[in-house]
């Protein structure tokens, strides 16, 4: 069975809708209500699809978030899909009107998207040109520098490696000084971060780093779509991380995931701005009309970017 064909179209218009709804909160310096708008536009949209969708990365589980938890189910009677939505990817970028904030669904039939659990995760990604065994999270740093440069035919002077600003990558970027690779850093929006190894006018050859469960499975069903390598490894410090893991059938808590275990078959991604970045431009308001772009990918078919106009009142 192939996703419907009017699937993405659909996906981008709540995506939009939900980025729309936030578009008051630009600025305000109140994340969680922006937040808040997207997460419940995006559920009372999602909720009119003729779908039997079930949220396998939400905004927490059960006890933890009270719409578009882990487990929930949307939709109408319609085919089974799994679900997996950032309905606000950067919520400091809108709270303080910083560009790069998204709206974000990936979807894919039942059982065929990672059901990660809520902790962090080891990532590593490069563009489709770079063969699968050149990069490896096992690897050190200047290894898959070296390999990077060779296979480039640059040095590694030259290669730009991305990763998020946080003291955990401290060592990271002391070894990234050493070997005088450049650095791209971002202070959030990991799903966006990985993507950038998509396209050279990016000028990011590598994303490395630890950031999010739930966004690494989120970024591999774009990256998927694009070809591109991704390995990702999950890492849990708490007992009750651990013991979630597990109940979600996770066996293997060390397990480094290839692209493939991660999303299945085909899968469709799409990513609304909210406000300006490098992916896509964020909400314009224009004569009583909102207007979004959509970044919008898919397994075997054109990556398109969507332009949605739609009224505000």
């Amino acid at each position: 069975m192939s996703l419907d064909k009017n699937l993405p179209e659909k996906l981008s218009i709540i995506t939009s809708k939900a980025a729309i709804s936030t578009f008051s909160h630009i600025g305000k310096r109140d994340k969680i209500s922006a937040d808040k708008a997207a997460v419940d536009t995006m559920r009372n949209e999602l909720n009119k699809l003729n779908i039997d969708g079930k949220i396998v990365i939400g905004e927490g589980e059960l006890d933890e978030a009270p719409m578009l938890y882990i487990g929930e189910k949307v939709g109408n009677i319609g085919p089974s899909l799994d679900i997996a939505v950032d309905p606000v990817e950067g919520t400091n970028f809108v709270a303080n009107n910083l560009p790069g904030s998204l709206s974000v669904i990936a979807v894919a039939e039942k059982g065929n998207l990672f059901n990660a659990p809520e902790t962090y995760m080891e990532k590593i990604a490069v563009n489709h040109e770079i063969p699968n065994d050149a990069i490896d999270l096992d690897y050190s740093i200047e290894k898959n520098l070296s390999n990077l440069s060779d296979i480039k035919n640059v040095n590694i002077s030259d290669l730009t490696v991305c990763l998020l600003d946080r003291p955990r990558h401290n060592k990271i970027v002391d070894e990234l000084k050493r070997l005088k690779a450049n650095i791209k850093f971002i202070t959030d929006g990991d799903i966006a971060g990985a993507l950038y190894v998509t396209n050279k006018k990016y000028n990011v050859d590598m994303y490395f780093g630890i950031g999010g469960g739930p966004e690494g499975v989120l970024a591999a069903c774009a990256l998927d779509s694009y070809n591109c390598y991704f390995q990702g490894r999950f890492l849990f410090k708490k007992p009750q991380d651990k013991n979630r893991a597990k109940k979600m059938g996770i066996v293997n808590l060390y397990k480094k995931y290839e692209i493939n275990e991660i999303v299945k078959g085909e899968s469709i991604f799409c990513a609304t701005g909210i406000t300006d970045g490098d992916l896509v431009n964020g909400v314009k308001l224009k004569d009583n009309m909102f207007i979004t772009q959509t970044l919008v990918t898919q397994k075997n078919i054109s990556n398109n970017i969507i332009i949605n106009k739609l009224p505000s009142t």
